[in-house]
């Protein structure tokens, strides 16, 4: 696949140079020495000698074994020896004249890479081969080709997850144009409204244009308001991702240290609290727990805001509190398991051995291994708040991209829906290929595995 990859995207240079190895291959100098050497055994007459030989052989053959064979097959068969020894003999000569002469018979992979190690001609295809170029220099660090990889896995995940949505939306029972111009619409307003939003089209056109569009950022405008797409999810997506990543911050703040607390003293007061107070976080529902805060802190107290302002940062603590409650009890129920587990693998009880403090085994051996699974919690819990936001969102009046695509698939509004959902899957994209670099700085046998590929 690699090499496929580099012969495209050279595809110029192997072109001409493909050209020049022919014509260096039909080296006429050669080709009259080859002929050279065939007319000079024949001029020796080496055939017929040859061939004397080889019926005498035959002759003797026969007259000891006693086999019933014709002097004329006998004849045949000393002519196919002796013009196979012709050829052995040419091949013979023709090897000694290529080592004497230091002519290779190069393959054209070999003729190429000679040519690589010349300045001259990177030179001089450095322009039409500069995509080809990139990709060398790519393929030739094992760490750039995988998160290269991760890239491209991450585009065809996009855009399955496009034709995916798209698919759902297209054979729902909704009708937009019903839905939107209300029910005492005639037949020929939705027919007009079909054909302005290119509804009437076939399930290939429409699906080719919406890709058409996530791929040249353009979202084209929402069924209802009429509004652009893009403008409208660049203004709402960034509300929900603050509001995600502070709840992550947030999570990983808490979870860890408790997480260890927890495994470093098993079975005790402290570890039965904290666990305790885990699966009452994971349990409470968060409308529940929205309207429980706004109740408080912001009726009964009046400490915080009940609602989000972009203009007030306390307004976000309570949305924040509420999304990431769930996310710190995984966290930290995750944290905890997966120490446990690794304090009692035989590699740590010999650090313990060779005279590896507590602190030191937990923080040089057991905590970096441990790491690995709350990574894969945290990136796949994030990619849920993402588009799971849209509870917490209503509950405190925030115009976030969860909140977005809720009002909009009802209608449903396809442009809307699906700029929503392939912003959401480009960020989550991004940070699953973000845990990914990070295992590879967490597990050294992730990082031999890439260095040995």
């Amino acid at each position: 696949m690699v090499q496929v990859l580099l012969f495209l995207a050279g595809l110029p240079v192997h072109l001409v140079v493909y050209f020049i190895y022919l014509m260096k291959k039909k080296d006429q100098t050669l080709i009259a020495q080859l002929d050279g050497i065939r007319s000079e055994l024949s001029k020796k007459h080496c055939t017929d000698q040859w061939h004397s030989e080889y019926a005498d052989q035959l002759v003797r053959k026969r007259n000891f074994l006693q086999e019933d064979v014709s002097d004329k097959e006998i004849h045949k068969l000393s002519e196919k020896l002796a013009g196979n020894r012709l050829e052995e003999e040419i091949l013979r000569c023709t090897e000694e004249y290529l080592t004497q002469n230091r002519v290779r018979k190069e393959t054209y992979s070999v003729y190429f890479h000679s040519l690589l190690k010349r300045p001259e001609f990177l030179l001089y295809t450095l322009l039409p081969g500069a995509l080809m170029y990139a990709l060398l220099l790519l393929f030739s660090n094992p760490f750039l080709t995988y998160i290269a990889e991760r890239l491209v896995q991450s585009v065809l995940v996009i855009v399955g997850v496009a034709v995916l949505v798209f698919t759902i939306l297209y054979i729902s029972p909704f009708d937009p144009a019903s839905n939107i111009l209300g029910e005492s619409a005639t037949k020929e307003q939705i027919a007009a409204f079909n054909q302005l939003h290119g509804l009437d089209l076939s399930y290939w056109q429409q699906l080719w244009n919406a890709v058409k569009g996530i791929a040249t950022f353009d979202l084209g405008t929402s069924f209802a308001g009429n509004e652009d797409v893009a403008t409208s999810i660049a203004n709402k997506f960034p509300v929900t991702l603050t509001i995600a990543l502070f709840s992550v911050i947030m999570a990983v703040v808490i979870a860890i240290p408790v997480g260890i607390l927890s495994a470093t003293r098993p079975n005790s007061f402290l570890d039965y609290s904290f666990m305790f107070i885990a699966l009452i976080g994971l349990s409470i529902p968060n409308f529940w727990q929205g309207l429980i805060f706004i109740l408080n802190f912001s009726i009964k107290f009046n400490w915080l805001p009940a609602t989000y302002s972009p203009s007030n940062h306390l307004s976000m603590i309570m949305p924040v509190v509420v999304l990431g409650t769930a996310l710190t009890a995984s966290i930290a129920r995750m944290m905890r398991s997966s120490l446990l587990e690794i304090i009692h693998e035989d590699y740590i009880i010999t650090a313990r051995a060779k005279g590896l403090t507590k602190i030191q085994m937990l923080w040089k051996h057991a905590v970096g291994n441990a790491m690995i699974p709350v990574i894969t919690v945290i990136g796949l819990l994030f990619g849920g708040m993402l588009g799971g936001a849209a509870v917490t969102e209503k509950v405190f009046n925030i115009r976030g991209i969860g909140s977005y695509i809720v009002d909009k698939q009802f209608i449903p509004d396809i442009p809307a829906i699906m700029g929503g959902v392939v912003y959401i899957a480009i960020t989550i994209s991004i940070v699953n290929l973000l845990i990914d670099i990070l295992y590879a700085f967490l597990d050294p046998r992730i990082r031999s595995k890439i260095n040995q590929s």
